[in-house]
């Protein structure tokens, strides 16, 4: 009898936890306005969202990124006309994060904690309360070309390779070491502005300290790195984004005198290996693979808060945690587009299920599942995209030797000074 009534029990509260789930669902009514820079929440909502919650009617508007803080900001500021959820790029996450004009969503946090990695939602907290989720995971890796490290580095195991490029010190050894070995022909990265996000992951301490410019340690290293790269040949010379860069990745870039270089490895992070590499080099499919590199870094991703004067706080949170937070959803997004998710527990379910063709059958799921555990979500501040627009100056400026690096940092703290009073 005493087991009968402790099964009961148990499927009792069962059946409790899923009326709540349930009752939650059906609480969720009324009108929701969604505004988003990425297409991706538009399909969430077509395909995933309102089949799942008919009582729940969205207006959804797309925005170009580089467009979308200007449209936000002013009905943010006057509540006129605000969305009631949005979407927010890395790029300007914090500046909303810490604007306190976003919607308290702690409690959507801490219901998901045990299952999601630590950065996305130390990234969207500010004063021990949570404003922004992310369902995804954007670490960043170092994708090399199987077949120049089998001839120079006599491997292509990622393991091995990792080796080779374990710190920073070693991957400016390993560089010195492709260069000897091809006669000047093989060069570690195209571009010195990759390593660019792998020494802002390095860093001990954010940008700013106790409202004070702090310039890390890693930051100044990697101003060298840049000049040293560029003074001994040991990158391909030539900006990200920029024809070369897609070049190298195609094996068909070309120094000044037109001899050909061979670009070994681009730092990218998840999305990098599906709409960067496979787009621009399809036809290297299969002599890719990739490794850790020399520091845990992210680079993108997207996060979703909501209005704090929204009227519809009920839907809005229930939006928010069903695109972050629930398994269901999340898997099955996962499976159909690829994309690294921020919850763990769907993560350690199909991660092992991967089998990535262009990286020569490397399971890429699995490793950036085990990247994704380092990066440092704390890092990050509403600041960053200022300050570090500025900071790219004054690194090129030092590497291109218009200045010295004295010079350069003075000139660059003299900057951050005028212009955000740091």
């Amino acid at each position: 009898m005493k087991k009968i009534l402790i099964v009961l029990v148990a499927a009792a509260v069962l059946l409790s936890g899923c009326s709540k789930k349930e009752e939650a669902s059906k609480e969720a009514s009324g009108k929701l306005v969604v505004w988003s820079f990425t297409d991706e929440l538009k399909t969430m909502i077509d395909k995933y969202y309102t089949p799942t919650h008919p009582g729940v009617e969205i207006e959804y508007s797309l925005t170009p990124t580089d467009q979308f803080p200007n449209k936000l900001d002013p009905v943010l500021a006057s509540g006129q006309g605000a969305p009631d959820v949005f979407a927010l790029e890395a790029a300007f996450v914090r500046k909303y994060v810490e604007s306190g004009l976003l919607l308290d969503i702690t409690d959507i946090a801490d219901e998901a904690r045990s299952k999601s990695l630590a950065y996305p939602i130390e990234v969207g907290t500010f004063n021990g309360k949570v404003y922004g989720m992310s369902w995804q995971a954007c670490p960043g890796a170092m994708f090399y070309r199987r077949s120049l490290a089998k001839k120079y580095l006599g491997t292509d195991d990622p393991a091995e390779v990792q080796k080779y490029v374990a710190n920073l010190d070693k991957f400016i050894e390993t560089a010195e070491l492709l260069k000897s070995k091809s006669g000047g022909k093989c060069v570690i990265v195209s571009s010195a502005g990759d390593l660019n996000n792998v020494f802002l992951g390095a860093r001990k301490q954010p940008w700013v300290v106790g409202g004070k410019l702090n310039l890390d340690p890693a930051m100044v290293e990697y101003m060298k790195m840049s000049k040293l790269l560029k003074d001994r040949g040991l990158d391909g010379r030539v900006g990200q984004w920029s024809e070369g860069w897609f070049a190298g990745m195609k094996g068909e870039l070309k120094d000044e005198a037109g001899n050909s270089i061979e670009a070994f490895s681009y730092m990218l992070p998840t999305w990098g290996l599906h709409y960067v590499l496979k787009t621009n080099a399809p036809d290297t499919s299969g002599d890719w693979a990739m490794c850790p590199g020399p520091a845990p870094y992210r680079w993108g991703g997207t996060w979703v808060g909501a209005y704090k004067g929204t009227k519809n706080v009920t839907a809005a949170k229930d939006f928010i945690r069903y695109v972050t937070t629930d398994d269901g959803f999340l898997e099955a997004w996962a499976k159909d587009t690829g994309d690294v998710v921020s919850n763990v527990t769907v993560m350690n379910k199909i991660k092992d299920t991967y089998s990535e063709p262009f990286l020569g059958g490397q399971n890429h799921y699995a490793a950036f599942a085990e990247m994704a555990k380092s990066v440092d979500g704390k890092l990050t501040q509403g600041t960053d995209q200022a300050i570090e627009g500025l900071f790219g100056e004054a690194v090129a400026a030092y590497t291109n030797g218009e200045k010295s690096l004295d010079q350069a940092i003075e000139d660059f703290k003299s900057q951050v000074s005028a212009q955000l009073g740091l």
